[in-house]
């Protein structure tokens, strides 16, 4: 498994520690080039093992089953009180187990499971098929978003509101939105409340919040159009991409026959503690794990024209989550940042190819305080809204109400 995450005064006197500061980071050397990254990190992290992949996936898959099996035993518990307790505990373990396995998959989708394309694609669609996720279809759109991150045009996740957007939207000039566009406390939190709870399948079916070039080949996708990952005619596809988005739909609906099945078997109602509580946690952890990768009140966006794959990638943020996140979630979290520059290395080499980049990057390389990520997510959810290029310099920061954001 992989070892701790480095200690805090191991990377203090190089890393740009990030606050919720809301002030715009400002920056003193310039972006180191791609190839002098790449050169820096050992050979052997580009390599992926088959063995070592599906090692974990088996690990994985063994606590899936333990944890089902423990769960037709909780009809034993001789007080309501005491089964309902143990079937959120049995959602909340569960839906960390199949996190990882979502994340597992994510690797398949990245040619970072195995060096073998076919048994990536067979395993990727396998576990996302079990997980009713359209591994092809998300397979193209994810590889867009990681060839264009942070580009306000073309990246398909977590695009955010221009100011002029914004203010168009809500119909009032752009010295009202300030006082506008930051709701109440409550309204906030229904509002976050939505976005975990549903912002994985809004993506999937209308391709919310992707940039209006996010198409194929920079085609036209407008902002919260109808377009379905499920739908293998849609324009979100090039023609050579119609078949994987076919094949996606197929294991979704043989997932879905087998659920159905099970639910005449076992009970609706033992299904759905089962497997959709679960999933409703997995989906909570994926929207919240990628929102905080990609959106802190330091760090920018990017126009067409001052865009560039390194600082796009570069505007990623690596977060410390703990035992669940080293343990359950393979460490995306941790280390992110080394996993969009270059998304072929494994995440089990993924904090020694960070380690290796960071004396070039300095202050370059973003890495949150150590802070509660529920807590971050919340206060990053209220803060960062929309997003201006008030210097006209083609770099978009975080607008706030307020000049300083309280800890």
């Amino acid at each position: 498994m992989a070892p701790r995450r480095m200690s805090v005064t191991q990377t203090e006197p190089r890393a740009r520690r990030l606050t919720l500061t809301g002030e715009p980071e400002k920056k003193e050397k310039e972006v180191p080039t791609l190839k002098a990254l790449k050169d820096a990190i050992p050979a052997d992290c580009f390599e992926s093992s088959v063995v070592t992949s599906m090692a974990y996936w088996v690990r994985d898959m063994i606590y899936m089953a333990v944890l089902a099996y423990a769960a037709f035993q909780i009809h034993l518990l001789p007080s309501v009180w005491l089964r309902g307790a143990a079937w959120m505990a049995y959602g909340f373990l569960q839906g960390c187990v199949g996190t990882g396995l979502w994340i597992l998959a994510h690797e398949c989708g990245h040619g970072a499971f195995s060096p073998y394309t076919g048994f990536n694609d067979f395993m990727g669609w396998l576990t996302h098929s079990f997980l009713m996720v359209p591994y092809f279809s998300w397979k193209y759109t994810h590889a867009r978003h990681h060839r264009y991150t942070g580009h306000m045009e073309r990246d398909t996740v977590f695009v955010p509101w221009t100011e002029q957007e914004l203010a168009t939207k809500m119909r009032v000039s752009i010295k009202q939105l300030a006082h506008l566009a930051e709701e109440t406390p409550l309204v906030s939190f229904v509002q976050l409340i939505g976005h975990q709870l549903v912002g994985w399948q809004l993506y999937l079916f209308l391709n919310v919040t992707a940039g209006m070039r996010s198409g194929p080949e920079g085609t036209t996708v407008k902002r919260n159009a109808r377009y379905s990952h499920f739908d293998p005619t849609s324009a979100m596809w090039s023609g050579s991409q119609r078949r994987g988005i076919f094949y996606s739909d197929i294991g979704l609906l043989l997932m879905a026959s087998l659920l159905y099945y099970a639910g005449q078997q076992i009970g609706s109602w033992n299904v759905v503690l089962l497997y959709v509580v679960p999933y409703f946690w997995v989906h909570h952890w994926l929207i919240a794990i990628t929102y905080l990768q990609h959106n802190h009140p330091e760090v920018p966006h990017y126009t067409a024209e001052s865009w560039t794959y390194t600082k796009g990638s570069l505007a990623t943020i690596d977060r410390t989550t703990g035992f669940i996140g080293r343990h359950f979630f393979h460490e995306i979290i941790d280390y992110h940042v080394v996993h969009h520059l270059f998304s072929r290395i494994p995440f089990y080499h993924a904090e020694r190819a960070t380690r290796a980049i960071q004396p070039l990057l300095g202050e370059h390389y973003h890495e949150s305080k150590e802070e509660s990520f529920l807590g971050s997510l919340v206060r990053t959810f209220r803060r960062c809204i929309y997003v201006a290029d008030r210097q006209q310099n083609g770099v978009l920061h975080w607008v706030f109400k307020d000049a300083a954001v309280a800890e």
